[in-house]
């Protein structure tokens, strides 16, 4: 059983990387570090120098920026340095009309907009912006978390200077383990994780989107129509797969529509909540094995990113799957011996799948790890999982876990491969 200390550390942990943003997290991010600098900066910018790391290049190229019809960082950074408000965090682009989107545009076409890769560096997450008029110069430096500005300098006056570690060591975060996951999801007062529900419901309102309107590669579409209703029926799986797919064929496609992420990624908050959502609903679930269904998948989550970390050269749809199949798992009637069955069971199947960059064909990746999710699931719930004589599966679920996260962090060279086929294309 949890120490009220440790239940208060992990819901302070939840409502850390379970938050609301607006399009894909990586060139939002971007957004919000120019929008930091130009406010500092007191004027509109005459230049912006941007140095970013290769995965938020990568997570950048070719996902659509909200309200834009457009796809890729310079739209991003441009809005940023004319509208943005760095205080709405990761939905710095809420709001701008017509009028600021032609603004943005016309800065793009001026030419004032440099990107560079920042080499050099450790971090996967860095986006470092240089803003400039003839007078003032303004650095801001976002690393570690897609909100955490770790340095900011005004014309040569340090402001900020800190490292995300050294916050995060500074407030003794919890070390999760598996069994604290489903011991915090099982057992906690209901009213203490409501608000996992409201996360679930935002993230359906996205999906319900893609039922009126054409986004994307239409992934849901396609699998709703009467071709996919044939080959796929109509039962819980194919149910999951429209739901889920709905809401990432809307959100990479630049609909301005908030999403509730988890761990900086808005696919891994649909993916952690919406086939858990709708398999409840078939099934005729009440509300709290929902709730707690839910907050076992997004608790998940968190914790796998805890050792892997914000951004990787495995797609996230393996970490947020993983996640949705506990949750399912639980659903079914499963314990926490079968919640490691559903854990084993995905890291040995799908472990391995590259993140080539944030795009509207995430939503066939997020569609496979929800297929994936359901089997694991059920071979769980028939006590059937893959054994610790078998490729990276090791007895221990959460060495298991450690084994995933080392093989992500071991992909580097996998990353700088994709990176350079992607830049290859654009040139």
């Amino acid at each position: 059983m949890l120490s009220i200390t440790q239940r208060k550390g992990i819901k302070l942990l939840m409502d850390q990387e379970i938050v609301p943003a607006i399009g894909c997290t990586e060139p939002i991010a971007v957004s919000l570090c120019v929008a930091k600098a130009s406010e500092l900066l007191e004027h509109r910018p005459d230049k912006i120098d941007v140095f970013l790391s290769s995965n938020v290049i990568k997570n950048a190229m070719g996902v659509g920026i909200p309200g834009t019809n457009m796809i890729g960082l310079p739209i991003a950074i441009s809005l940023g340095a004319i509208i943005g408000k760095s205080k709405l965090g990761l939905e710095v682009l809420r709001d701008f009309d017509s009028d600021d989107l032609e603004q943005a545009k016309k800065f793009i076409d001026e030419d004032r907009i440099n990107i560079f890769v920042k080499e050099g560096i450790l971090e996967t997450l860095y986006i470092e912006v240089v803003s400039s008029t003839q007078r003032d110069k303004v650095k801001a430096v976002i690393s570690g978390a897609h909100t955490f500005f770790s340095y900011i300098e005004k014309n040569g006056e340090v402001l900020i200077s800190k490292k995300f570690e050294e916050i995060e060591k500074g407030k003794a975060p919890i070390t999760l383990n598996l069994k604290m996951v489903f011991d915090y999801a099982h057992e906690s007062p209901i009213e203490e994780l409501k608000f996992i529900y409201t996360a679930a419901i935002m993230n359906q309102e996205a999906s319900d989107i893609s039922k009126t309107e054409m986004h994307g590669h239409n992934v849901s579409r396609v699998l709703a129509g009467s071709k996919g209703m044939s080959l796929f029926g109509d039962n819980p799986h194919s149910k999951m797969l429209i739901a889920t797919a709905g809401a990432c064929d809307v959100r990479m496609d630049g609909v301005k529509v908030a999403v509730m992420s988890n761990s900086g990624s808005g696919n891994q908050g649909i993916a952690a909540t919406l086939p858990v959502l709708s398999y409840a609903k078939e099934i005729g679930a009440d509300k709290e094995t929902l709730i707690r269904a839910l907050v076992l998948s997004n608790l998940t989550v968190i914790y796998i990113k805890q050792h892997l970390g914000r951004l990787s050269a495995l797609c996230g749809c393996v970490v947020a799957s993983t996640g949705s199949s506990c949750g399912i798992t639980y659903l079914m009637g499963g314990g926490y011996e079968q919640i490691t069955f559903a854990t084993k069971n995905m890291i040995a199947n799908i472990t391995g799948m590259i993140c080539d960059g944030a795009k509207s064909s995430c939503s066939l990746k997020i569609s496979s790890g929800v297929s994936t999710a359901l089997l694991s699931a059920l071979m769980a719930i028939e006590n059937k999982v893959i054994s610790s004589q078998e490729g990276i599966v090791d007895e221990d679920v959460d060495q298991t876990i450690r084994n995933m996260a080392e093989i992500g962090k071991g992909m580097e060279e996998t990353d700088n491969v994709v990176l350079g086929i992607m830049t290859k294309k654009r040139q």
